[in-house]
């Protein structure tokens, strides 16, 4: 899959963005759940006594339903975003759209190749471990009882956000408000995310707010560009002078033989220092911040609408986009409410709208699951309405998916967030944060509303 992702994105020419790459991981996680889908299923056929064969056939079959409405959902979003969003919101919607259809042929024919190649030449797969084969099995929680205290908890969660929101606001980084660039040069090699870290502690305003600037390499290791908000609405002689004092205090460890204060503001003979600085406008314009907005309302529309045809009941649209609007807000409630509490920063920027359309697709892939596989329990026509205990079936059923799905993600974005340095940091802590909700959405929240809603 990834192979096909880089191998197409090359052949077209694509520049590769950090949304972009939100695109891949989101593609990755997709991928991901469409094999966890068919290897669950296959492992409930085969505990219903099939032969491998059987079972495999059979849970490919019984599977796909599931895997293309889940991809389906998403590509809609995606192709919404490229056509209504600019700029980073295209690049997202670019590699997203490529690695939907990817790892759809990967997850459904690819897979399947290997399998019946195996099978053929006699060789034996087995589905599960002895450490794992018990667990999930005939499980029987009682998700439906458990709704109203997951609503209230849901409505104290929305609440806080939006108080948030209102009261304290998200703090814009460098792309939406601009800022001041420093090309510097050092006398040994650097690395970014260190010389970011480090000035993060001096760039710290009368609140105890910190700011982390985005530090990047210019042609070789010795030089680096920093681009910080500190101080942004500030101007004078004064202010620039306090600002290159900082500047300075920030990176003179990162000096084999550090120059003076004086000498960092003028490079003499030896290059070493500020080389250039300049003031920058932001790169997120008004109509790039409103095209984000609408084609996420877009999203959540196409969502509803595509829904509301393949399973021919508003109430599966209404469970699945309630669930999508509680993620959002309560990720950039978190945003709000953390920013300068965490050691790092939750600046919102182009990668933070990044962040938020991936949790989009990865709340609602994990939502249509479930809702298939209550379709398929019920069938469809006017009578078949989903019941407490067809619900909480459904949800039991793919608990070792959403587990599985949830928890190979979860690993991928931890080591990203550990080992990724200071600048990804933000970004990966609000698709972190928003899948952990997605998916307690996803079985106390949607489903829920659509047992609810289908009573009367």
């Amino acid at each position: 899959n990834m192979f096909f992702i880089f191998g197409i994105l090359d052949a077209i020419s694509a520049v590769l963005t950090l949304p972009g790459m939100a695109g891949i991981v989101l593609t990755i996680g997709m991928a991901v759940d469409a094999n966890v889908l068919i290897f669950d299923r296959i492992r409930e056929e085969l505990a219903a006594g099939k032969d491998t064969r059987t079972a495999v056939k059979d849970g490919y079959n019984g599977s796909r339903g599931a895997i293309l409405d889940a991809n389906a959902t998403t590509l809609i979003t995606a192709i919404i975003l490229f056509s209504v969003g600019t700029g980073p919101i295209k690049g997202f919607a670019t590699t997203l759209i490529i690695g939907i259809l990817s790892s759809l042929f990967t997850a459904i024919f690819v897979s399947r190749l290997y399998i019946e190649w195996k099978l053929s030449r006699g060789g034996s797969l087995s589905f599960t471990t002895k450490a794992t084969e018990k667990w999930f099995v005939n499980t029987n929680f009682n998700f439906v009882k458990t709704r109203k205290p997951a609503y209230i908890f849901s409505g104290f969660l929305v609440a806080v956000s939006l108080v948030a929101l209102f009261t304290k606001g998200l703090s814009y980084g460098v792309d939406f408000e601009g800022g001041r660039t420093y090309q510097v040069r050092f006398d040994q090699p650097v690395e970014v995310s260190k010389v970011s870290s480090s000035l993060s502690k001096v760039f710290v305003n009368a609140s105890g707010k910190s700011f982390t600037p985005i530090v990047k390499t210019l042609g070789t290791p010795e030089q680096v560009v920093i681009t910080t908000n500190f101080r942004i609405a500030e101007s004078g002689s004064e202010v620039e002078e306090a600002l290159r004092a900082q500047l300075f205090t920030g990176v003179k460890d990162f000096y084999t033989k550090a120059p003076s204060a004086s000498e960092f503001d003028n490079p003499g003979d030896r290059g070493l220092g500020i080389v250039s600085y300049r003031q920058v406008g932001p790169t997120v314009a008004d109509d790039i911040a409103n095209s984000a907005v609408w084609a996420i309302l877009f999203s959540l529309l196409g969502i509803f609408i595509y829904l509301l045809v393949r399973f021919s009941r508003w109430q599966y649209s209404l469970g699945a986009v309630v669930a999508l609007m509680h993620d959002v807000v309560i990720t950039l409630g978190a945003f709000a409410l953390f920013d300068g509490i965490l050691p790092f920063s939750l600046e919102v920027d182009q990668a933070f709208i990044a962040a938020i359309l991936t949790v989009i697709g990865y709340s609602i892939n994990d939502t249509v699951v479930v809702f298939d596989r209550v379709r398929e329990m019920i069938g469809f026509g006017p009578k078949a309405k989903p019941t407490e205990g067809v619900v909480n079936e459904a949800l039991n059923a793919t608990l070792s998916r959403t587990f599985n799905t949830s928890m190979t993600t979860i690993v991928v974005l931890l080591v990203i967030f550990f080992l990724g340095g200071e600048v990804l940091r933000g970004f990966i802590f609000a698709i972190l944060f928003g899948i952990i909700v997605g998916t307690y959405s996803s079985l106390f929240i949607a489903s829920p509303i659509l047992y609810d809603t289908s009573k009367k």
